[in-house]
């Protein structure tokens, strides 16, 4: 707009604020308002655009009237905020002036529609998107932004901008993202879940050891009077078969509980975040299980077999004495020799 109908239409302005109100604001909010217009005006001559967008903002609530309005609008589009600038015109064109309405808002409301297009054209926008929680807390500018309005294109001011984003048991994330004039951008962030630490395994006590019955023992096809009675190698290397089988089955008992509850754990973390490490650690835990039930059923098996086959010699006061014994997840003999 030229300089000289700018000025002109701020005094036509201020003489209609001299008028009496028919919206009912007192004489001092009036004449308040009718200084502030005058110094915003001045201020826009000047493109101090800052001191301009305070004035006309505070006037117009004071006295609402189309002139004030477009001083705003045009501060705000000086400033670069044309989303603001924008609205404020729309809202002047929205509005019109009643019939008989003074000349000088008719003015504001054709200079309104007039500059409106320019500055609409230099909206840009973004595509805000965020990945992880399904409902997270996030900000453009500092400002909230609506989960509904993520995924989909928003209007912004040109220049440099940032996105940040929050939610409980993720961890927050930030983006910045700059468009020009019309331009447009996406502003992207991919959360992650707070990482949360696994408790110890409860300390448990150790399994009692139960010495077997002579009809236990037998039933094991273990005849502990007889064994009393065999020499060589073959009794000691027996036993020793026996007991390292025992230990054998106590690591496959022990790795199998903690497998199957491992397994329990995957299966629910697998439904949101499953880890590699998480898997690896299962399967390790399971081969050491199968190599335990193995190790120790053939060791057992082996002493067994070495203990029925000994050749027999005449016991004495002086001969090995062994109690054979089983317990949770062990298995193998106490004694004496």
């Amino acid at each position: 707009m030229p300089h000289a109908f700018a000025r002109s239409l701020a005094v036509a302005a201020a003489l209609v604020l001299g008028a009496p109100s028919a919206f009912g604001q007192s004489a001092a909010d009036r004449a308040t308002a009718r200084e502030l217009g005058q110094d915003g005006q001045t201020a826009l001559d000047a493109k101090n655009y800052a001191a301009a967008e305070d004035l006309f903002r505070r006037a117009d609530a004071l006295f609402h009237a189309p002139t004030l309005l477009l001083g705003y609008a045009r501060a705000e589009a000086g400033l670069g905020k044309v989303v603001n600038a924008s609205e404020a015109y729309n809202r002047i064109v929205r509005e019109g002036v009643a019939p008989g309405g003074p000349d000088a808002f008719v003015k504001a409301v054709e200079a309104a529609k007039s500059e409106a297009p320019a500055v609409e054209a230099r909206i840009a926008s973004v595509t805000v998107i965020v990945s992880g929680p399904d409902n997270p807390t996030v900000t453009l500018d500092d400002q909230p932004l609506p989960v509904a309005a993520l995924g989909v294109r928003r209007p912004v001011d040109p220049g440099s901008h940032v996105v940040k984003s929050s939610a409980d048991g993720w961890e927050p994330a930030e983006a910045t993202f700059a468009v020009v004039d019309a331009g447009s951008a996406n502003a992207t962030l991919a959360m992650k879940r707070i990482a949360v630490a696994s408790a110890p395994p409860a300390a448990t006590s150790p399994a009692p050891i139960v010495p077997l019955s002579p009809s236990a023992g037998t039933a094991l096809g273990i005849d502990q009077g007889a064994t009393q009675g065999h020499g060589g190698w073959q009794t000691t290397a027996g036993w020793v078969g026996i007991v390292a089988g025992g230990v054998g089955l106590a690591t496959g008992s022990i790795a199998g509980v903690l497998a199957i509850g491992k397994h329990s754990a995957l299966a629910t973390e697998c439904k949101t975040d499953c880890k590699q490490s998480d898997i690896d650690s299962y399967n390790a835990i399971g081969a050491v299980s199968t190599a335990g039930f193995i190790a120790g059923g053939v060791l057992a098996g082996a002493g067994l077999i070495l203990l029925v086959t000994a050749p027999k010699t005449s016991a004495s006061a002086g001969t090995a004495r062994v109690t054979p014994y089983i317990g949770l997840g062990s298995f193998g003999a106490v004694g004496s020799f």
